[in-house]
């Protein structure tokens, strides 16, 4: 009796036996693909120009839509495999998002250079390239007097105390510029950009992503006690504001925490709020870890 052939060394000879396709073979794939990629792009560029023309507006800021390019990043995320970064694959998208919204509404990137020149420029040039003008100010305020002075400008800030500086996120309250978003929106130890910094800009209300809650908050009778309590809880930025023991908060409160739960814990902890008011929002970030896994 002769032996059954096995299917997995029939696969294995096909294997063997292909062609191996050559140097300038391979070439020519990767050019195809580049031709491709461009196509797509002119493509994509075409697309935007009957939107404006559907829009019949020549409005300025009128094309920032936060919520929709975080759930453009959040399916580049599940989606993306292989061997190219994943930030490489966000910084293209970043710019390409950034580009053709400037082509719909031409804008500025305002940038505070308080907490590194390199450091912001990098970051600014990650999501937003090199097409969208970039104005630097030495200081947060300087920033959102820009954004809220423009017609629809976008400003980007630390997302950190700077030793010395007060509190800018106050001339957020009322009808005023938001954030909009925390960056980067993927987080890694060796990210190329890696500044944490708040994007500010007066986008739809209808367009905002609302993950996370950005609340100003003032108390008194600011000391350790109520900095624990509120880090036991949440991010926050805080700054000395007005009496001796008065502060100023810039706090995170996620979807699903209450905010009253964030001032209960301040109460508590022997502060008193003086007032609140919300002050933008954002997606919520994802973190790449060492292994290449990705969580949020």
């Amino acid at each position: 009796m002769g032996r059954v052939p096995d299917p997995s060394m029939a696969q294995c000879n096909m294997e063997t036996t292909a062609p191996a396709l050559s140097l300038a073979d391979l070439r020519a794939e990767i050019d195809r693909i580049d031709a491709a990629m461009h196509d797509l792009l002119m493509e994509r560029g075409e697309i935007i120009d009957r939107l404006i023309k559907v829009k019949h507006t020549a409005e300025t800021g009128s094309a920032f839509r936060p919520a929709r390019e975080a759930d453009m990043m959040r399916r580049l995320v599940e989606r993306h495999h292989g061997i190219l970064p994943l930030d490489t694959a966000e910084s293209i998208w970043r710019v390409i998002i950034a580009t053709f919204t400037y082509v719909q509404a031409p804008f500025r990137v305002h940038a505070d250079l308080s907490a590194g020149d390199a450091a912001m420029r990098d970051s600014a040039r990650f999501h937003f390239g090199f097409t969208v003008p970039f104005e630097t100010h030495m200081g947060a305020s300087g920033v959102v007097t820009a954004v809220a002075r423009s017609k629809g400008d976008l400003g980007l800030v630390p997302a950190a105390a700077i030793a010395g500086a007060g509190a800018w996120w106050p001339a957020l309250e009322g009808n005023a510029p938001k954030i909009i978003a925390r960056l980067p929106f993927l987080e890694r130890a060796d990210h190329p950009a890696g500044l944490p910094v708040f994007a500010i800009a007066r986008p739809h209300p209808d367009a905002l992503v609302t993950d996370v809650e950005m609340w100003s908050i003032k108390v008194s009778g600011w000391g350790p006690r109520p900095a624990q309590a509120l880090a036991a809880m949440t991010e926050a930025i805080a700054v000395p504001d007005g009496a001796f023991d008065g502060a100023a908060l810039l706090v995170s409160v996620p979807s699903g925490q209450p905010l009253a739960d964030v001032i209960r814990a301040l109460v508590n902890a022997g502060a008193s709020v003086r007032s609140q008011a919300l002050v933008g929002s954002h997606a919520r970030r994802y973190t790449v870890g060492a292994d290449g896994t990705v969580s949020h």
